[in-house]
């Protein structure tokens, strides 16, 4: 039998010679990830999961089932190690699952799973660890729980070992550190096959082999908490291989043709990136894998011995596999059970097992390299998700999206990357033990209130989540998710927004008095006469003088915009803030850009006030004086106003008074005055200035989305339209709306008050002011750039805001940018557009700024690249399909040097490099949309319109043509007669 037993195993064993990968296949894995198109590459992808896809939940003996000492039930090194040392929690009770089995049926069926992945107590059903303390009653405990599964029609993934050793084979023989576990575990197997196997297809004979030799043995963080010996946990690892492989064995031999089922061992990984680009740092992150994964993966998987790199790591420290013992282990696994999440495996703890690099969340990654290191065997991931706090309860957004992230991320390892995963396992069913963690976080879809006599079960969002994500099979693609196709009308504005434009006001030209000899007849430099200045000249200045001004009109006019967004400078117009001392020398600069954009038929939007945050831009004196504290300050922004009217309002169509004063950090009574200040100015234009100069005027609102966190009810919503009113409709209801504050904001402020005695007070508005401010308006102009999430709990402090009582949150599935907190989330601005409309129906509403940071080295800056597409996209949505009355779209911003990393013009020394980004956008605008293949070019006029229109002054080619000829023959005629008369008078002279 033996004999037999060998040259099968041979036969298995070239077999897997030659359908196996090469050694160290997975060390493309980086390369091949870095070079995947980006973002698109990170974008959420809808897709279905294949059919009879595995969907699964699990749990562990000792951190749910409690009843440590009850019914026969032997002591484990769990119930041993948490009475010593420096812990203060055990899991006695756990979840009390023991005495639960319908509160756990009745949450599966909630969930609709297919598996259940739970573990048996080794020492619950033989209380020394060996047979002859076979316990009834506690085999009788599994028994009605599969059968209450199979009544549910869930299948069972049973797990032999999952860490909890009874204490007597521990303290007798020294638990896995001695070779006699091999047999002692080959024989509880066999009880375990025997008894339940009939009901049971998937079994796992050890989970995480890496927790229990490493940190059991060697750092001492879990049970049975032994370390001080640096050889022991390879010694360890060794015995678990051999008893995993006994097991297997032994199902193969005496239980597989008559259960069918199939036998693994689930091991556990983080996923590790190189700190650099360099070959040696990918080497460096193969060989972290190895001593984590590969340590137990390579022996049953490849070739029946460890990874090369332990090997020449450890040399003799790590044991060696006889011959035998490498036939015997290798091949021992029917498919590959794999473990990912926050447990020791992942957290590695030691630094020396990072090998300088840097460990992530990449289930895709690690996935793809499973494929790649161990030649595509089906994968069934057992143990995935995230956790929460310990204090988190049924709203547990975190670990939602982080399900969420790691089971897109497996989808998309199905359908991008071919492999070969056959199920998935959201850790865990329930909160319960979280091992040397304790109670300190939780980590299950159903919350336990561990305070309470009935531990009751309470289903938390991340399993509505994962119940609804069942049903549908992944994640179908929805209408609204799919990129629309149409055009925008034929007097849409396109724009490019810019902070603030760079100021020269000493004209380039005719400044320099010095004298030039052009050399003709050699390299054709000119050289400068020393010593020799001509007198000044006598001229007036024209707007042509200002070389920078042409340069950025130039630029402007080359991105085929229509209309440019830009901020003018209070503080240097005005610097005493009174309009008797303005720098007249500064309007005629600006004067003159705004004529000069007229002239290519580039529309001028002026931004009177740009908000900066806590670096003031207002005058000196003024802000010396209380700033916008003070009623001076109003008035002198008025008058300010109606100076920057008369200058240039011959040339500007479309004003903003005050650019982003939403500021949440401002005092409600800042935003008192600034609404005033507003409404003053948008008076004077109305009233001064509209009849002559045919303009209009307005502010622009920041406006980044915010969504709830939830949308399983009607009360998730709330926490969201709460910040929406205190960002947005602080400012937009007293002018778009009633002429008040939101109502919700009053209430709110005023409980607020009441109950925690803060200085929470709401201005009140006079009748006079509320009807100074209420419709000083002639369009809604948004800036919008991100979009966040809230719900209304607490799980992180540095992200909970404690005046709306609302935590922020993002969803890790998004794009997330280079600039904290801003992730790219397109449909974002699509939602606040519609908000718009929905209060203010009807309202003409721009998108005054709408752009993404991107490092300002990345001339091919593909992140812009598929934002601009995306949200404007999402912009034409909101027009074609919500009925939205969009009337100009702004990309923010224009160039790196007035705003960083937001720019489509790049700067090098003194050159301008033309981003990818531009050419991107300008497609867009030429084709004012996103018509659909095939479709007959939109039809629009080809006037030239001055002011809010948007089109350029086009002549047909024969006149263009005519035009060039007549003045290349002007010019030819010219330099003729002057060459003749110059020659005529040299020859004169001689």
């Amino acid at each position: 039998m033996k004999v037999t037993r060998i040259v099968l195993a041979l036969i298995l064993f070239s077999h897997l010679q030659w359908t196996s990968a090469a050694p160290g296949a997975g060390l493309h894995t980086w390369d091949r990830f870095s070079k995947l198109p980006y973002p698109g590459d990170k974008a959420f992808l809808y897709d279905t999961f294949p059919d009879k896809f595995m969907w699964a939940v699990g749990t562990a003996a000792y951190s749910v089932e409690g009843a440590w000492e009850k019914d026969g039930k032997g002591k484990s090194i769990w119930d041993t190690f948490t009475r010593g040392g420096t812990r203060v929690s055990r899991g006695d009770v756990g979840s009390d699952s023991y005495h639960n089995i319908k509160g756990d049926l009745r949450a599966l069926q909630q969930l609709g799973v297919s598996h259940y992945r739970f573990s048996l107590s080794w020492s619950r059903i033989f209380s020394n660890g060996t047979k002859e303390s076979y316990n009834e009653k506690g085999v009788e405990y599994y028994k009605s729980l599969i059968r209450g599964l199979k009544e549910i029609k869930v299948q069972p993934v049973v797990t032999l070992y999952h860490w909890d050793l009874p204490e007597s084979l521990q303290s007798l023989f020294g638990g896995w550190s001695n070779s006699v576990m091999v047999e002692l575990f080959r024989e509880y197997a066999d009880f375990c096959f025997r008894t339940f196997g009939t009901d049971v297809k998937l079994w796992i004979t050890i989970d995480n082999p890496f927790v229990v030799a490493w940190h059991g043995y060697g750092t001492g963080v879990v049970a049975p908490g032994i370390k001080n010996d640096s050889d022991l946990p390879f010694r360890v690892g060794h015995n678990l291989l051999k008893a995993h492989a006994a097991a297997w064995h032994l199902y193969d031999d005496r239980y597989r043709s008559s259960q069918g089922g199939q036998v693994s061992m689930a091991l556990a990984s983080h996923w590790i990136k190189p700190s650099r680009t360099r070959q040696e740092n990918s080497k460096a992150c193969q060989c972290s894998l190895d001593f984590v994964l590969g340590w137990f993966a390579r022996p049953l998987f490849v070739d029946g011995d460890y990874p090369p790199c332990m090997k020449r790591n450890l040399t003799h420290r790590l044991p060696s596999f006889t011959e035998s013992e490498s036939l015997y282990v290798n091949g021992t696994a029917d498919f590959f059970a794999l473990s990912h999440g926050p447990a020791l495996s992942f957290q590695l703890i030691n630094d020396s097992l990072r090998f300088g690099q840097t460990e992530d969340l990449g289930l895709r990654m690690l996935l793809y390299w499973v494929r790649a290191e161990y030649n595509n065997p089906p994968i069934f991931v057992v143990e995935s998700g995230w956790y929460g706090s310990g204090n988190t309860k049924t709203k547990d957004a975190k670990h939602m999206y982080y399900l969420k992230r790691f089971i897109m991320e497996t989808l998309k390892a199905i359908r991008f990357d071919r492999v070969n995963v056959i199920g998935y396992t959201a850790w865990s069913l329930l909160d319960g033990y979280e091992w040397y963690r304790e109670y300190g976080i939780r980590r299950g879809l159903f919350y336990v209130d561990f305070n309470t006599p009935d531990l009751k079960r309470e289903p938390k969002t991340s399993a509505t989540f994962y119940s609804k994500l069942i049903e549908k099979n992944g994640f179908p693609q929805l209408p609204e998710n799919r990129p629309a196709q149409g055009v925008f009308p034929c007097d849409f504005a396109w724009g490019v927004a810019a902070n603030s434009i760079q100021v020269d006001t000493i004209p380039t030209q005719f400044a320099d008095p010095s004298v030039y000899v052009w050399n003709v007849s050699g390299n054709g430099e000119l050289k400068k006469v020393s010593g020799v200045q001509v007198p000044p000249m006598r001229r007036t200045h024209h707007c042509a003088d200002y070389g920078i001004i042409l340069q950025q009109v130039s630029d402007v006019h080359r991105m085929q915009v229509s209309h440019f967004h830009f901020s003018l400078n209070w503080s240097s117009i005005t610097p005493t803030g009174r309009v008797s001392d303005a720098n007249e020398t500064l309007l005629r600069y600006y004067h003159c850009f705004v004529s000069e954009l007229q002239k290519v038929n580039v529309t001028p939007v002026v931004t009177l006030w740009h908000h900066t945050g806590k670096l003031s831009s207002l005058p000196a004196p003024i802000e010396a004086d209380g700033g916008w504290q003070s009623e001076e300050t109003v008035q002198a922004f008025a008058d300010y106003a109606r100076l920057c009217f008369q200058w240039l309002g011959a040339h500007v169509k479309l004003w903003i008074t005050l650019n982003e004063p939403n500021d949440e950090d401002l005092e409600y009574t800042v935003g008192h005055q600034l609404l005033r200040a507003h409404a003053l100015a948008w008076h004077i234009y109305d009233s001064e200035f509209r009849k002559t100069q045919g303009g209009k005027a307005s502010l622009v609102l920041h406006m980044d989305w915010v969504e709830p966190a939830f949308s399983f009810n009607r009360e998730d919503v709330e926490p969201a339209n709460r910040v929406l009113d205190f960002r947005v409709g602080w400012f937009a209801e007293p002018i778009f709306g009633s002429g008040d504050y939101p109502v919700v904001m009053r209430s709110w402020l005023q409980q607020r008050n009441n109950i925690d005695l803060f200085n929470y007070h709401l201005p009140v508005f006079s009748e006079e002011d509320r009807l100074l401010v209420k419709g000083t308006y002639d369009f809604f102009a948004i800036s919008h750039f991100t979009t966040s999430m809230v719900y209304d709990g607490v799980e992180d402090k540095y992200t909970f805001k404690d005046k709306l009582q609302v935590q922020l949150i993002s969803d890790v599935t998004w794009i997330m940018s280079p600039r904290r907190n801003s992730p790219v989330v397109p449909w974002g601005l699509r939602k606040a557009l519609n908000w718009v409309n929905s209060r203010y129906k009807g309202v003409p509403i721009y998108v005054m700024a709408n752009g993404v940071q991107e490092d300002i080295a990345r001339f091919k800056d593909s992140l812009r690249v598929y934002y601009l597409y995306n949200y404007i996209n999402e912009a034409l949505k909101a027009y074609t399909l919500d009925g939205v009355n969009l009337k100009g779209y702004f990309a923010y911003a224009f160039s790196d040097q007035r705003d960083p990393g937001f720019g489509m013009y790049g700067h090098v020394q003194e050159e301008v490099i033309l981003k990818s980004s531009l050419g991107h956008y300008k497609n867009i605008i030429q084709h004012n949309g996103f018509p659909a293949p095939g479709t007959a070019q939109q039809q629009c006029p080809h006037a030239p319109v001055h002011g809010s229109g948007r089109y350029i002054l086009t002549k047909h080619p024969i006149v263009g043509f005519l035009t060039l000829v007549s003045s290349c023959m002007l010019i030819t005629v010219c330099l003729v007669i002057y060459y003749g008369v110059k020659r005529h008078k040299l020859i004169t002279k001689k």
